[in-house]
Formats: structure tokens, C-alpha cells, sequence
């Protein structure tokens, strides 16, 4: 289980930089005008938590990747879905929401599922 809640960790750790990376341009006109720096420096950083999150996901799936794939989609569709509400204000309609419903539904799947 240890495992699996790093590769949780990670996984969600790499999805909240992606989010800052690619939206901070529209919160902070420094994150506008430097986009080279910011791929460069955290573009590093999240290929690290993503390496070792697919480690720890291939771990705790016995060997698969699929599983561990598709549990950092459904955690990268639900960290983006919160990151935008709470930062750029924007609702979770009923299709957001029906897409987070399956997100989690794909997370359950994959961990429980055996």
C-alpha cells in the first residue's frame, strides 16, 4: 500500500506543477513572461515525480503499466478540475462534473479491481 500512496503522492505532486506551469500565465505576468525558464526548471521536476510515479504505480501493479496509466489520468483530471475552480474561479458544470465521476470511477477500477 505504500507504494500505492506514493505513487498517489506523485502522481498528484507532478498534475498541481503542470497546472502552475501551464496556467500561471493567467494569474502572474512573471510566469507570462518567462515560459522558457519555467519549462526548463519545472519541466525537470515533474518529469522526476512522474518517473517515480510510474516506479511505484509498476510496483504496486505487479508489473503492469495500464493501471498505473490510467490512475495518473483520472488523478490529473481531478487535480485540474479543483486547481481551476479554486485559482481561476471557474464552476464545475455537469459535464465537468460527469467527467470527474468517471475519473473517479477509473481510479476505483484500477485500485480495487485485482
Amino acid at each position: 500500500m505504500n507504494k500505492l500512496l506514493l505513487a498517489v503522492l506523485l502522481f498528484l505532486l507532478g498534475q498541481t506543477i503542470i497546472w502552475f506551469q501551464t496556467n500561471g500565465q493567467f494569474l502572474w505576468k512573471w510566469f507570462d513572461k518567462h515560459p522558457l525558464i519555467l519549462s526548463i526548471t519545472l519541466g525537470t521536476i515533474i518529469s522526476y515525480a512522474f518517473i517515480h510515479a510510474t516506479k511505484y504505480a509498476y510496483l504496486y501493479f505487479d508489473g503492469l503499466l495500464w493501471p498505473g496509466r490510467f490512475l495518473g489520468f483520472a488523478l490529473g483530471i481531478s487535480s485540474y478540475a479543483v486547481l481551476t475552480w479554486f485559482f481561476m474561479g471557474e464552476g464545475i458544470s455537469i459535464k465537468t462534473l460527469t467527467s470527474l465521476i468517471l475519473a473517479l470511477g477509473i481510479i476505483c477500477v484500477q485500485v480495487f479491481w485485482k
